[in-house]
């Protein structure tokens, strides 16, 4: 199978890196509080060269904006290649992970750090929140997800269909909980739980962002390496066990990177829809089918939807703050109902 992109995508890719930088830096610069470019370079440089504080600018670039553009950036890529892997695990083009429950799945998990971790004092020193949280999360999306796959599926063949209607009602059980726990949850919790279903990445910081580019890097090259095999499952099931593969545990291995992948970046940003969905659709037009062009032109689309989109939650209502989560529904649904329309699907 070829795995190179098309001649003239090639000078397209590069030109949406350079327009993702150029989303980056705007979404650095523009904010309730403009900052230039020279508070964004002294402001980076103290940071990690001098570790000094600089002027309200500096400290506002370096310890809030910085981070949460990054964030967004990284959430944004890897939402759309976890949109692409469950598209191709499922052979099913309108399949993401808030359709088959992992999204939901994440936040109920998170939605019980939230609530039960004031309850139990002694259990926070032990597990720090920050890998708590994750931690639960990916517990939360590897049941859900799993429960999903295993219902939808007959003699190990997963019906597309089925699927989706599983996945619909897992869905609808996770926020069940999760509005049971808002229920009992006191304000604050209660607030937490409605972040994480709007969708936001206004608690951004260095930290989540190491975590969430070492897990990216990791689930990416996986998925990279694994391009070949992507292909081969798209030609269906016969025809994959006649080249060799062996389908279940291919399966298995991709769900759980996937799952890992989606559970990390929900517990810190919450649930974003459409980004799996609409991303995968638009970069299939440019390259050549194969899977290994196609996991860097999603990554990158992915990145600069939800930079861009993020950038028009913190403008929109300036000072105030629409949730990103609305802001991609906005632009992904009608995206999505056109795609449909114009039978873009592969």
């Amino acid at each position: 199978m070829a795995n190179q992109m098309k001649p003239n995508s090639k000078h397209l890719f590069v030109g949406l890196c350079l327009l993702l930088m150029a989303s980056i830096i705007a979404g650095a610069a523009l904010g309730a509080i403009p900052i230039e470019g020279s508070d964004m370079y002294y402001g980076l440089r103290n940071g990690i060269l001098h570790h000094e504080q600089g002027n309200i600018a500096q400290q506002v670039f370096f310890s809030l904006r910085f981070p949460r553009v990054l964030l967004s950036a990284i959430t944004g890529g890897s939402l759309a290649v976890s949109g692409l892997i469950m598209q191709a695990i499922t052979r099913n083009p309108i399949v993401e992970a808030g359709l088959t429950g992992t999204s939901a799945g994440a936040a109920l998990g998170a939605s019980l750090v939230f609530v039960f971790t004031p309850l139990l004092p002694g259990l926070v020193p032990l597990f720090s929140i920050h890998f708590l949280l994750p931690a639960m999360a990916f517990a939360g999306a590897l049941a859900a997800t799993l429960l999903v796959y295993k219902m939808s599926g007959v003699n190990g063949y997963v019906q597309a269909t089925t699927l989706l209607l599983v996945g619909v009602a897992v869905n609808a059980m996770a926020f069940s909980g999760i509005g049971f726990l808002s229920y009992i949850a006191r304000d604050p919790q209660a607030r937490s739980i409605t972040f994480w279903n709007l969708g936001g990445f206004s608690g951004a910081n260095w930290l989540q962002v190491g975590i969430s580019v070492m897990i990216a890097i990791a689930a990416v090259t996986y998925f990279t390496k694994k391009a070949f095999t992507l292909d081969v499952l798209q030609l269906g099931e016969k025809e994959a066990v006649y080249l060799g593969l062996s389908i279940r545990v291919t399966r298995r291995n991709l769900l759980l990177v996937n799952t890992l992948l989606v559970a990390t970046l929900t517990a810190w940003c919450g649930v974003i829809a459409f980004v799996g969905l609409i991303i995968p659709h638009l970069m299939r037009k440019y390259t050549d089918g194969t899977h290994r062009p196609l996991i860097a032109y999603c990554f990158v689309g992915g990145a600069i939807l939800m930079v861009l989109a993020d950038l028009a939650a913190r403008l929109v209502m300036a000072p105030a703050e629409l949730p990103v989560g609305i802001v991609t529904a906005i632009i992904g649904a009608p995206i999505f109902i056109l795609l449909i329309r114009k039978q873009l699907f592969y």
